[in-house]
């Protein structure tokens, strides 16, 4: 890889297309670049909740899913290519039943919010659902792997459940919607 990054700026991209993958060239705002770009900004804010402090093995859990991030990137990349697998859900549905053993269930929405590590999780689960929205836009119009939007479902849904995990280890608890507060509006 050295050599092939060894020269970042190559002004390439100024006619507003990028190289793909495979050597094909593609407008920046194709619906494939703008899954791609969703990916790499959902995997840049789990690397800044992994600047948090974290309960037991998550740190390497995620670190994990950032690696399959880049994978699920590189299979955007290149029209064709396969990198995410049933395997890389199924590690993800066993993530969900272990964090969410423990969490009692919900009876109302919660608010976004809580501590700060929890509030970067529900960042990250906000970022996963546009990843997935552009993964479906993206197989919509062109024939792609079902395993990157089911991956992106089922990250989703993690970030959330780590997000009232996280609140947990922060000593708090889950931010209630308040439905039936007085509201101030003139």
């Amino acid at each position: 890889m050295g050599n092939r990054l060894s020269k970042i700026a190559t002004r390439t991209g100024d006619n507003g297309t990028t190289g793909l993958g495979d050597g094909s060239r593609v407008p920046k705002d194709s619906l494939r670049v703008h899954a791609m770009g969703d990916v790499d900004e959902l995997n840049s804010h789990i690397g800044l909740l992994l600047c948090e402090e974290l309960p037991g093995s998550l740190r390497e859990e995620l670190g994990t899913i950032q690696h399959d991030l880049f994978d699920l990137g590189g299979e955007l990349c290149i029209p064709g290519y396969t990198l995410i697998s049933e395997a890389h859900v199924a590690r993800l549905d066993t993530l969900l039943e272990k964090y969410n053993a423990d969490l009692p269930p919900l009876k109302d929405f919660i608010l976004p919010a809580g501590s700060r590590a929890a509030a970067l999780a529900h960042v990250c689960r906000t970022i996963c659902r546009r990843a997935e929205r552009a993964i479906v836009s993206l197989g919509n119009s062109e024939t792609i792997n079902e395993k990157p939007r089911q991956y992106t479902n089922r990250l989703s849904d993690l970030m959330f459940v780590l997000s009232r995990v996280l609140n947990r280890f922060a000593g708090g608890s889950d931010v209630l919607w308040e439905k039936d507060r007085k509201r101030d509006v003139e």
